[in-house]
Parts: structure tokens; C-alpha cells; sequence
């Protein structure tokens, strides 16, 4: 990094990667990382506690950019929560493919425990609470605690989701990872056809009816 007046978190963020790339390691002190970039080692500290949380707020940033992205198109805004969630899928794993180098040296040897993975926490927290915004229908049970118990499913089966993507796309060999692509609709839309509650509100009216019916039987 050339020496600057002012040093951003970007700034300490590029250089980061770069070094990783370059070392295939993390620097060895925040000391050493420093001085290497011409900056203090409290300027470090200004932005991050640690490599580690560094790391966590690199997968947090690609999501910040793939919603900034999204948030930006007049036709993203107008879409139903099926399409803002596969436009997010193909803007996120742009953004990822345009870092491949960087993402590939930090999750390939954890691909099969990604779910479990520090390093993905922030864009965790991020993915939940975009999931919770999307407004994705969902029964009406009438229950509060049963409805939070809901919610809370539907993020974990939508990060889940996110986790076995992205893993497909570390293995993906395709040209322009066109078999990511197709990952993509394919799972999303078969996502949403099993959280569709129409069908399931029909066997909710039908066993009311049954029930009712049956007492009036009796």
C-alpha cells in the first residue's frame, strides 16, 4: 500500500487480500502488517480487532455491495420476494466470482463445514436479517411463539441454502460457472414451491371442515 494521509478500511481490507493471496498466509503480526503498508498498527485497530474479525467483515462487505447493488434498480424494488432473493443470489456470487482467488483460499478447506464457520458470522447476521425483510409469505398459525419458531426456520433453511450454493460454486468447473447459475434458479424456485402456502392452507381449511363435521356426526 503507498503511503497515505489517510488510511481507510478499504484500504486496510485490500491490502489484506493481497497479502493472503501473495503469502498464501496470514501476516504474521498486526505489527508487521502494518509496517509492510506504510501505516501505524493503531490504524489497524481502528477498523478491526483482529485478523480474524477482518475476515468475517471481508464476507459482510460482499453482501453490503451485492444489496447496495440491488437496492439501487428500480426493477429489484417492484420484484415479489422469489425474484429479490434470486436477483440477490446472482449479484452476491458476481461479486464473489470477481473475488474468487480470495474466497477459494479461505473457504475451500472448510467447504464441507461452512455452517460452523467463524469467518461467515457477519454475512450470517446480515443474510437473516435481509431473509426476515423479504417479507416471504408464510402460514398464519396464530400463535406468536409457533410464528417466531416459524421465522426462525425459514432463515436457517434460507442460509442453509446459501451454504450448499456456495459450495457448489467453490467445485464449479462450467464455463463462466454457468452451472452455478442454474443451481441458482433451480434451488430458489424449488425453495419457494416448498414454503408455498397455499397448498398447505387448503389442508388446514379441509381438516377444520373434517373436524367440524365430524362433531356434528356425533
Amino acid at each position: 500500500m503507498a503511503k497515505k494521509k489517510s488510511v481507510t478500511q478499504n484500504d486496510v481490507i485490500s491490502a489484506y487480500m493481497d497479502y493472503v493471496l501473495m503469502h498464501n498466509e496470514q501476516p504474521k503480526t498486526v505489527y508487521a502488517f502494518a509496517k509492510n503498508n506504510n501505516m501505524k498498527e493503531e490504524k489497524f485497530y481502528e477498523f478491526f480487532t483482529s485478523f480474524e474479525v477482518l475476515e468475517q467483515s471481508i464476507f459482510k462487505i460482499f453482501f453490503d455491495s451485492a444489496h447496495a447493488v440491488l437496492e439501487k434498480s428500480d426493477d429489484y424494488l417492484t420484484f415479489d420476494a422469489r425474484n429479490k432473493l434470486l436477483s440477490f443470489y446472482f449479484t452476491f456470487f458476481e461479486i464473489l466470482t470477481a473475488n474468487r482467488s480470495y474466497v477459494i483460499h479461505t473457504l475451500n478447506d472448510h467447504k464441507k463445514s461452512l455452517k460452523s464457520l467463524r469467518t461467515l458470522s457477519q454475512l450470517k447476521s446480515r443474510f437473516f436479517n435481509y431473509i426476515e425483510h423479504l417479507n416471504i409469505p408464510t402460514l398464519d398459525l396464530k400463535q406468536e411463539q409457533l410464528e417466531k419458531i416459524q421465522r426462525r426456520s425459514l432463515k436457517e433453511s434460507a442460509w442453509l441454502q446459501l451454504l450448499i450454493t456456495l459450495k457448489f460454486w467453490i467445485d464449479d468447473t462450467s464455463a463462466s460457472f454457468e452451472k452455478t447459475d442454474l443451481f441458482i434458479e433451480k434451488s430458489v424456485k424449488a425453495s419457494f414451491d416448498l414454503i408455498d402456502t397455499t397448498p398447505l392452507k387448503s389442508l388446514m381449511d379441509l381438516g377444520k371442515f373434517l373436524y367440524k363435521e365430524k362433531i356434528h356426526m356425533n
